[in-house]
Protein backbone atom coordinates (compact mmCIF):
# COMPACT_ATOMS: atom_id res chain seq x y z
CA UNK A 1 0.00 0.00 0.00
CA UNK A 2 1.85 3.03 -0.51
CA UNK A 3 0.88 4.99 2.74
CA UNK A 4 2.14 2.12 4.57
CA UNK A 5 5.60 2.53 5.82
CA UNK A 6 8.90 0.93 5.39
CA UNK A 7 10.80 -1.53 7.30
CA UNK A 8 14.82 -0.56 6.89
CA UNK A 9 17.42 -3.24 8.06
CA UNK A 10 20.01 -0.85 9.24
CA UNK A 11 23.62 -2.43 9.78
CA UNK A 12 25.43 -0.66 12.22
CA UNK A 13 29.45 -0.91 13.81
CA UNK A 14 30.28 -4.46 15.38
CA UNK A 15 33.35 -2.07 16.87
CA UNK A 16 34.47 0.67 15.21
CA UNK A 17 32.40 3.76 14.90
CA UNK A 18 34.02 4.76 11.54
CA UNK A 19 32.22 1.59 9.40
CA UNK A 20 28.54 3.33 10.18
CA UNK A 21 27.61 4.33 6.53
CA UNK A 22 26.36 7.57 5.74
CA UNK A 23 22.74 5.95 4.31
CA UNK A 24 22.67 4.72 7.96
CA UNK A 25 23.06 7.66 9.51
CA UNK A 26 20.08 9.63 7.54
CA UNK A 27 17.83 6.69 7.67
CA UNK A 28 18.31 6.79 11.33
CA UNK A 29 17.39 10.34 11.59
CA UNK A 30 15.07 10.11 8.63
CA UNK A 31 12.83 7.40 10.38
CA UNK A 32 10.03 7.97 12.82
CA UNK A 33 10.95 5.07 15.52
CA UNK A 34 14.11 3.16 15.82
CA UNK A 35 13.74 -0.33 17.08
CA UNK A 36 16.67 -1.68 19.32
CA UNK A 37 18.24 -4.81 20.53
CA UNK A 38 19.20 -3.21 23.39
CA UNK A 39 18.15 0.60 23.94
CA UNK A 40 21.09 1.27 26.78
CA UNK A 41 23.39 -0.13 24.02
CA UNK A 42 21.99 1.66 21.46
CA UNK A 43 21.65 5.34 23.13
CA UNK A 44 25.92 5.63 22.92
CA UNK A 45 25.87 5.12 19.36
CA UNK A 46 23.00 7.34 17.96
CA UNK A 47 24.59 9.70 20.54
CA UNK A 48 28.14 9.63 18.90
CA UNK A 49 26.15 10.16 15.09
CA UNK A 50 23.41 13.14 16.65
CA UNK A 51 20.75 11.20 15.97
CA UNK A 52 17.42 11.83 18.42
CA UNK A 53 14.77 9.64 16.48
CA UNK A 54 12.70 8.17 19.55
CA UNK A 55 13.59 4.88 20.28
CA UNK A 56 11.96 1.18 21.81
CA UNK A 57 13.22 -1.85 22.52
CA UNK A 58 12.37 -5.36 19.99
CA UNK A 59 14.65 -8.33 21.48
CA UNK A 60 14.44 -11.76 21.56
CA UNK A 61 11.96 -11.90 24.94
CA UNK A 62 9.51 -9.51 22.89
CA UNK A 63 9.68 -10.57 19.63
CA UNK A 64 6.27 -11.97 18.98
CA UNK A 65 4.15 -9.41 21.13
CA UNK A 66 6.47 -6.20 20.25
CA UNK A 67 6.74 -7.35 16.86
CA UNK A 68 2.86 -7.24 16.25
CA UNK A 69 3.02 -3.45 17.48
CA UNK A 70 5.49 -2.37 15.31
CA UNK A 71 3.84 -4.21 12.25
CA UNK A 72 0.74 -2.51 13.37
CA UNK A 73 2.75 1.23 13.15
CA UNK A 74 4.26 0.05 9.88
CA UNK A 75 0.90 0.02 8.25
CA UNK A 76 -0.22 2.97 9.83
CA UNK A 77 2.38 5.07 7.70
CA UNK A 78 5.05 5.06 9.96
CA UNK A 79 8.92 4.81 9.22
CA UNK A 80 10.86 2.08 11.36
CA UNK A 81 14.86 1.09 11.67
CA UNK A 82 15.48 -2.06 13.20
CA UNK A 83 18.80 -2.18 15.06
CA UNK A 84 20.97 -4.65 16.71
CA UNK A 85 23.66 -4.43 19.14
CA UNK A 86 26.56 -4.37 16.35
CA UNK A 87 26.24 -5.76 12.95
CA UNK A 88 23.55 -6.39 10.43
CA UNK A 89 19.86 -7.12 11.90
CA UNK A 90 18.78 -10.52 11.08
CA UNK A 91 22.34 -12.42 11.41
CA UNK A 92 21.57 -14.03 15.25
CA UNK A 93 18.93 -11.96 15.83
CA UNK A 94 15.23 -11.39 16.54
CA UNK A 95 15.24 -9.28 13.52
CA UNK A 96 14.80 -12.45 10.78
CA UNK A 97 11.07 -12.78 12.94
CA UNK A 98 9.98 -9.15 12.23
CA UNK A 99 11.18 -9.55 8.95
CA UNK A 100 8.86 -12.71 8.47
CA UNK A 101 5.86 -10.47 10.20
CA UNK A 102 6.32 -8.01 7.60
CA UNK A 103 5.88 -10.13 4.43
CA UNK A 104 2.69 -11.57 6.45
CA UNK A 105 1.57 -8.16 5.92
CA UNK A 106 2.80 -6.73 2.70
CA UNK A 107 4.57 -4.16 4.21
CA UNK A 108 8.03 -3.14 2.31
CA UNK A 109 11.35 -4.17 4.00
CA UNK A 110 14.41 -2.62 2.94
CA UNK A 111 18.08 -3.34 4.09
CA UNK A 112 21.13 -1.08 4.66
CA UNK A 113 24.28 -2.93 4.23
CA UNK A 114 27.04 -2.27 6.55
CA UNK A 115 29.20 -4.68 9.20
CA UNK A 116 28.70 -8.15 9.49
CA UNK A 117 31.32 -10.04 11.87
CA UNK A 118 30.50 -13.41 10.11
CA UNK A 119 31.18 -12.56 6.26
CA UNK A 120 34.40 -9.71 7.90
CA UNK A 121 35.83 -12.97 9.70
CA UNK A 122 35.34 -15.20 6.80
CA UNK A 123 37.43 -13.08 4.20
CA UNK A 124 40.17 -12.84 6.90
CA UNK A 125 40.45 -16.16 7.38
CA UNK A 126 42.47 -17.63 4.90
CA UNK A 127 40.23 -20.39 4.00
CA UNK A 128 38.25 -20.96 0.95
CA UNK A 129 35.41 -18.53 0.56
CA UNK A 130 33.73 -19.73 -2.19
CA UNK A 131 31.11 -21.99 0.16
CA UNK A 132 30.34 -21.90 3.44
CA UNK A 133 28.17 -22.82 6.68
CA UNK A 134 27.01 -19.91 8.98
CA UNK A 135 26.02 -21.30 12.29
CA UNK A 136 26.00 -18.47 14.44
CA UNK A 137 26.54 -19.81 18.17
CA UNK A 138 26.26 -23.57 18.90
CA UNK A 139 23.40 -24.53 20.98
CA UNK A 140 23.43 -24.94 24.53
CA UNK A 141 21.07 -27.99 24.79
CA UNK A 142 23.20 -30.99 24.92
CA UNK A 143 21.32 -32.97 22.42
CA UNK A 144 20.72 -30.08 19.97
CA UNK A 145 24.40 -29.17 20.27
CA UNK A 146 25.31 -33.06 19.81
CA UNK A 147 22.97 -32.90 16.59
CA UNK A 148 24.76 -29.80 15.01
CA UNK A 149 28.11 -31.12 15.83
CA UNK A 150 27.04 -34.65 14.37
CA UNK A 151 26.27 -32.99 10.81
CA UNK A 152 29.40 -30.84 11.11
CA UNK A 153 31.51 -33.85 11.04
CA UNK A 154 30.91 -33.95 7.12
CA UNK A 155 30.12 -30.45 6.37
CA UNK A 156 32.70 -29.72 3.07
CA UNK A 157 32.10 -25.94 3.01
CA UNK A 158 34.04 -23.76 5.42
CA UNK A 159 32.27 -23.15 8.64
CA UNK A 160 31.52 -20.12 10.27
CA UNK A 161 30.71 -19.95 14.17
CA UNK A 162 30.23 -17.39 16.61
CA UNK A 163 31.53 -18.29 20.64
CA UNK A 164 31.94 -15.92 23.73
CA UNK A 165 35.54 -15.83 25.50
CA UNK A 166 34.64 -17.48 28.55
CA UNK A 167 33.90 -20.27 26.34
CA UNK A 168 36.35 -20.55 23.75
CA UNK A 169 38.26 -23.22 24.70
CA UNK A 170 35.73 -25.72 25.91
CA UNK A 171 34.45 -25.20 21.94
CA UNK A 172 37.61 -25.37 20.25
CA UNK A 173 38.33 -28.93 22.51
CA UNK A 174 35.11 -29.97 21.13
CA UNK A 175 35.37 -29.20 17.84
CA UNK A 176 38.54 -30.84 17.21
CA UNK A 177 37.73 -33.79 19.14
CA UNK A 178 34.56 -34.29 16.63
CA UNK A 179 35.96 -32.80 13.50
CA UNK A 180 39.21 -33.68 13.64
CA UNK A 181 42.50 -31.45 13.73
CA UNK A 182 41.10 -28.70 11.02
CA UNK A 183 42.56 -25.38 9.80
CA UNK A 184 41.03 -22.49 12.12
CA UNK A 185 40.72 -18.76 11.80
CA UNK A 186 40.09 -17.33 15.55
CA UNK A 187 39.10 -13.66 14.86
CA UNK A 188 38.74 -11.90 18.25
CA UNK A 189 37.83 -8.39 18.95
CA UNK A 190 37.00 -7.22 15.13
CA UNK A 191 37.37 -3.48 13.84
CA UNK A 192 38.41 -2.40 17.25
CA UNK A 193 41.61 -1.47 18.73
CA UNK A 194 42.64 -4.75 19.75
CA UNK A 195 41.57 -6.57 16.83
CA UNK A 196 43.45 -10.28 16.41
CA UNK A 197 43.47 -12.92 13.55
CA UNK A 198 45.00 -15.85 14.96
CA UNK A 199 45.36 -18.64 12.19
CA UNK A 200 46.21 -22.45 13.80
CA UNK A 201 44.66 -26.03 13.86
CA UNK A 202 41.84 -26.34 16.05
CA UNK A 203 44.25 -28.32 18.71
CA UNK A 204 47.21 -25.51 17.83
CA UNK A 205 44.49 -22.89 18.92
CA UNK A 206 43.40 -24.86 21.74
CA UNK A 207 47.27 -25.05 23.35
CA UNK A 208 47.44 -20.84 22.25
CA UNK A 209 44.47 -19.88 24.11
CA UNK A 210 44.64 -22.41 27.11
CA UNK A 211 47.95 -20.01 27.95
CA UNK A 212 46.48 -16.60 26.56
CA UNK A 213 42.99 -15.92 28.03
CA UNK A 214 41.19 -14.32 25.26
CA UNK A 215 38.77 -11.02 25.68
CA UNK A 216 36.01 -10.40 23.70
CA UNK A 217 33.52 -11.61 21.14
CA UNK A 218 35.39 -14.79 18.92
CA UNK A 219 34.19 -15.86 15.13
CA UNK A 220 35.41 -19.57 14.75
CA UNK A 221 36.50 -19.90 10.82
CA UNK A 222 36.79 -23.97 10.42
CA UNK A 223 37.90 -25.74 7.05
CA UNK A 224 35.53 -27.59 6.02
CA UNK A 225 36.10 -31.60 4.89
CA UNK A 226 37.98 -32.26 2.02
CA UNK A 227 35.17 -33.55 -0.60
CA UNK A 228 37.28 -35.89 -2.63
CA UNK A 229 38.33 -37.71 0.93
CA UNK A 230 34.49 -37.60 1.93
CA UNK A 231 33.55 -39.31 -1.09
CA UNK A 232 36.39 -42.11 -0.78
CA UNK A 233 35.29 -42.59 2.61
CA UNK A 234 32.00 -43.24 1.29
CA UNK A 235 32.97 -45.66 -1.40
CA UNK A 236 34.28 -47.69 1.28
CA UNK A 237 31.63 -47.92 3.20
CA UNK A 238 29.51 -48.75 0.28
CA UNK A 239 32.57 -51.58 -1.09
CA UNK A 240 31.39 -53.59 2.06
CA UNK A 241 28.20 -54.36 0.92
CA UNK A 242 27.74 -56.97 -1.93
CA UNK A 243 26.53 -55.50 -5.16
CA UNK A 244 23.39 -57.94 -4.68
CA UNK A 245 23.09 -56.40 -1.19
CA UNK A 246 23.60 -52.83 -2.51
CA UNK A 247 20.88 -53.29 -5.02
CA UNK A 248 18.95 -54.64 -2.21
CA UNK A 249 18.75 -51.60 -0.36
CA UNK A 250 18.34 -49.35 -3.21
CA UNK A 251 15.08 -51.53 -4.47
CA UNK A 252 13.59 -51.14 -0.83
CA UNK A 253 12.75 -47.63 -1.19
CA UNK A 254 11.08 -48.10 -4.22
CA UNK A 255 13.28 -47.99 -7.27
CA UNK A 256 13.26 -50.27 -9.90
CA UNK A 257 16.10 -52.08 -10.70
CA UNK A 258 17.45 -49.77 -13.72
CA UNK A 259 17.61 -46.65 -11.37
CA UNK A 260 18.76 -48.91 -8.44
CA UNK A 261 21.83 -49.89 -10.75
CA UNK A 262 22.73 -46.34 -11.86
CA UNK A 263 22.74 -45.33 -7.67
CA UNK A 264 24.78 -48.28 -6.78
CA UNK A 265 27.38 -47.21 -9.72
CA UNK A 266 27.70 -44.04 -8.61
CA UNK A 267 28.58 -45.26 -5.13
CA UNK A 268 30.92 -47.28 -6.06
CA UNK A 269 32.55 -44.98 -8.47
CA UNK A 270 31.98 -47.50 -11.90
CA UNK A 271 29.71 -47.63 -14.75
CA UNK A 272 26.37 -48.79 -15.02
CA UNK A 273 27.88 -51.89 -17.44
CA UNK A 274 30.30 -53.10 -14.35
CA UNK A 275 26.82 -53.32 -11.90
CA UNK A 276 24.71 -55.12 -14.66
CA UNK A 277 28.29 -57.35 -15.42
CA UNK A 278 28.42 -58.43 -11.87
CA UNK A 279 24.87 -59.13 -11.58
CA UNK A 280 24.70 -61.50 -14.42
CA UNK A 281 27.32 -63.56 -12.98
CA UNK A 282 25.97 -63.66 -10.32
CA UNK A 283 22.63 -65.10 -11.86
CA UNK A 284 24.10 -67.56 -14.27
CA UNK A 285 26.52 -68.97 -10.77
Amino acid sequence: MENEGILYLCATPIGNLEDMTFRAVRILQEVDLIAAEDTRNSVKLLGHFDIHTPMTSYHEYNKIEKGKKLVAKLKEGKNIALITDAGTPGISDPGEELVKMCYEENVCVRVLPGACAAVSALTLSGLSTRRFAFEAFLPKDKKEREDILKTLERETRTIVLYEAPHRLLRTLRELEERLGDRKVTVCRELTKRYETVYVSSLQGAYAYYENHTPRGECVLVIEGVNYEMLKEEERQQWEKLSIKDHMLHYEKQGLVSKEAMKKVAKDRGVSKRDIYKVLLQEKEL
